[in-house]
C-alpha cells in the first residue's frame, strides 16, 4: 500500500499561502513588549530564563499547520493488490529460420525475410500488453526459444537477436515446428490459445512430426493456427558481387499446406511479400484475437483521514502542554 493525495492540484494554492503566513510571522509580526521597573533585579537571579523554547513551540505550530494542508489535499491510503485479472490470450510465435529466409523479396526495402518478420513480430507484441507470449525457432530442427511470459521487454530482445544459423538452417521442419510450439501451449488454462507459424518454405523430409499430425494435435488442444508465408512468386533477390541485386526463381512456399493448416484449426491464411503485407498480416490476426476482458487496472482507495488528524491533534496537545503548563 502507498499514500496518494486525491486533490494534489490544490498543492498549487496551498504551498504560497502557507509561505506567506511564513513570511508574515517572520517579517511583519511583532511580539509584545512589556517593561518591569524592577527588571535588573531580576537579570542576575534564575527567574528569567531563554526564549529559544519558542523556536520549538513554532516549529510545532507550523508542522500542525503543513498536517491542516495536508489534510485539505485528501490523502488516501491505495491498494495495488485489488487489480482486475485480465484474461489474455496465450500465443506462440513459430519462427523459420531456415536459410532461405536470407533472401530478399522487395528490392525497395532490401531488407531480408527474416529482418521483415522479426521487426513486424516485435511490432505485434507491442500491441498485446496483455497476452503471454512464446517463441518458436524451426529450420531443420526446431528448439522452443522462450516460455509463455508477459515480459515484453525480454521478449522484443529475444527476436532482436533472432540469427540464421543458430540452428540448423538447411531444411524447414515445418511440423516439428508447429509441435513444439503446441507443446508450449498445452498446459496453458487460457481459453484462447493460438499459434502465429511463419515460413517461407515447403516441409523438408524426413521430418520427426509430419504437419498433419501436428494439425490433429492442435484441433486435439484446442489450438488455433494463423500461417504467414513469406516469399514473392516472380522469386527473390541476391546481391551477386559481380553482377550487383539479380532476380533468381526461387519460390517453394506451399501455400495449399499453410492453407489447410489454418483451416483446419479455424484459423487464416495471409500472403507476404514484403513489409507492408506482414504487417497487415499481424493487425488482422490482432484485431480477430482481442483480449477476452478489456478493462483498466484499478486499484482501492482508503481515506486516511482519520489517521492523520490523530497525529495532528497529538501535535497540538504537546504544543498546549509545552506552552501553557511547562514553559
Amino acid at each position: 500500500m502507498f499514500l496518494r493525495l486525491a486533490y494534489f492540484q490544490l498543492i498549487y494554492v496551498l504551498i504560497p499561502i502557507f509561505i506567506l503566513v511564513i513570511l508574515y510571522r517572520f517579517k511583519f509580526y511583532k511580539s509584545p513588549v512589556y517593561k518591569y521597573p524592577a527588571i535588573r533585579i531580576f537579570l542576575g537571579s534564575n527567574f528569567i530564563r531563554s526564549n529559544s523554547f519558542k523556536k520549538f513551540l513554532f516549529f510545532l505550530r507550523a508542522v500542525t499547520l503543513v498536517g491542516l494542508l495536508f489534510l485539505i489535499m485528501r490523502p488516501q491510503w491505495v491498494d495495488e493488490r485489488s487489480k482486475v485479472n485480465v484474461e489474455g490470450v496465450d500465443i506462440a510465435l513459430a519462427i523459420d529460420v531456415s536459410g532461405s529466409m536470407e533472401f530478399i523479396d522487395d528490392l525497395s526495402e532490401r531488407k531480408p525475410r527474416i529482418e521483415v518478420a522479426k521487426s513486424e513480430a516485435i511490432r505485434f507484441i507491442e500491441k498485446r500488453p496483455n497476452d503471454p507470449i512464446g517463441i518458436v525457432m524451426f529450420g531443420m530442427e526446431a528448439i522452443s526459444r522462450c516460455p509463455l511470459t508477459l515480459d515484453k521487454t525480454i521478449l522484443k530482445e529475444i527476436i532482436g537477436s533472432i540469427k540464421i544459423g543458430e540452428i540448423d538452417e538447411r531444411g524447414t521442419w515445418l511440423g516439428t515446428g508447429l509441435a513444439t510450439a503446441i507443446n508450449r501451449l498445452r498446459n496453458s488454462k487460457s481459453k484462447t490459445k493460438i499459434i502465429i507459424l511463419l515460413t517461407d518454405g515447403s516441409p523438408t523430409p524426413p521430418e520427426k512430426i509430419e504437419p498433419d499430425v501436428a494439425v490433429e494435435m492442435a484441433k486435439q488442444f484446442n489450438i488455433k493456427i494463423y500461417t504467414i508465408g513469406i516469399g514473392n512468386e516472380k522469386g527473390c533477390f541476391v546481391n551477386n558481387p559481380l553482377f550487383g541485386w539479380q532476380q533468381i526463381p526461387e519460390y517453394s512456399l506451399n501455400v495449399q499446406l499453410l492453407k489447410d493448416i489454418a483451416q483446419k484449426t479455424g484459423g487464416k491464411f495471409f500472403k507476404a511479400g514484403n513489409s507492408k503485407e506482414m504487417r497487415l498480416s499481424y493487425d488482422t490476426i490482432d484485431n480477430l484475437e482481442k483480449t477476452k476482458i478489456e478493462s483498466e487496472l484499478f486499484h482501492n482507495y482508503y481515506e486516511a483521514f482519520l489517521t492523520f488528524i490523530w497525529v495532528i491533534l497529538t501535535l497540538l496537545g504537546i504544543e498546549f502542554l509545552l506552552r501553557f503548563l511547562i514553559w
